[in-house]
């Protein structure tokens, strides 16, 4: 009886909180197949209406959707591949070789975790602006190139997967540095990879802030601040918004399910290993 309440109360536990967590999206939904009107109704409603399909449309018809969306798509994806790339390089780096000032190098880097994004985005737009990279997508891709984030966050899972009888293995092999990197690290640090992968992605998907600063005057917006141009001055259509919303988050969900099923596969492989 109590192995039997424990795993009711486990389940019960699961399932409230897979119901918290998928509500928002449920609404957002609702939200997007009513008309603005049926929001503001009291009590709201909470099944989903027939508007969806032209909700979409009118997204279709306002904005630039299909080419914001390739421009967010290709800047998510070249980041992706930048920082993961130039942070596994880094943490590799910090993890494995002991140079002269990698701890201060390092301690500086942990530093840039108290800065503020907001802080650094006039300083970051000056130097975009005398690049002559304001207003192109250049300038979102090469400051997101590599993170403090990233970089920490491979070091430590480097420091624990990768044993340090590897790396002398391979340079008995005579493996210089980078070929050590490819063909001992990276191996092994696909879960990690996987992981800073995903959450890049959805974060350069999801950026706001910086692309609505250094895109002005520009034909080449992101989907975000596309979706933004929705807002009215006086009149504010949400349930337009919303739609859009909803067409913009449906590629993160493809992301995310196609990367967690390689993170959580990779993790179960070497826990079997283990």
């Amino acid at each position: 009886m109590r192995y039997r309440r424990g795993r009711i109360l486990t389940y019960g536990a699961l399932v409230i909180g897979a119901v918290i967590t998928l509500f928002p999206y449920y609404w957002l939904t609702v939200m997007a197949s009513n008309t603005t009107a049926d929001i503001y109704s009291t009590p709201p409603k909470l099944v989903f209406g027939d508007q969806l399909f032209h909700n979409i449309g009118e997204v279709f018809s306002k904005i630039d959707f299909f080419g914001s969306l390739l421009n967010t798509l290709f800047v998510a994806l070249v980041t992706t591949a930048l920082v993961l790339f130039l942070d596994s390089l880094a943490a590799f780096t910090f993890a494995k070789y002991d140079f002269p000032g990698s701890k201060v190098l390092f301690g500086i880097l942990l530093a840039t975790f108290v800065v503020p994004t907001q802080l650094a985005a006039i300083p970051q737009f000056m130097i975009m602006a005398n690049f002559g990279w304001v207003g192109g997508l250049k300038a979102l891709i090469v400051p997101a190139a590599a993170n403090a984030f990233g970089i920490f966050w491979m070091r430590q899972y480097t420091r624990a997967a990768v044993p340090d009888e590897l790396i002398e293995a391979a340079r008995m092999d005579g493996c210089g540095f980078f070929r050590t990197y490819l063909l001992v690290g990276l191996p092994v640090l696909r879960p990690a990879l996987a992981f800073l992968g995903i959450f890049t992605f959805v974060n350069s998907w999801n950026d706001f802030l910086w692309p609505l600063v250094v895109l002005i005057d520009s034909n080449h917006v992101t989907l975000q601040v596309a979706l933004s141009q929705l807002n009215g001055l006086y009149v504010q259509d949400y349930s337009v918004i919303m739609a859009g919303t909803l067409v913009a988050i449906v590629p993160l969900i493809i992301v995310f399910l196609f990367g967690a099923r390689h993170f959580i596969a990779n993790i179960a492989a070497g826990a079997l290993k283990d």
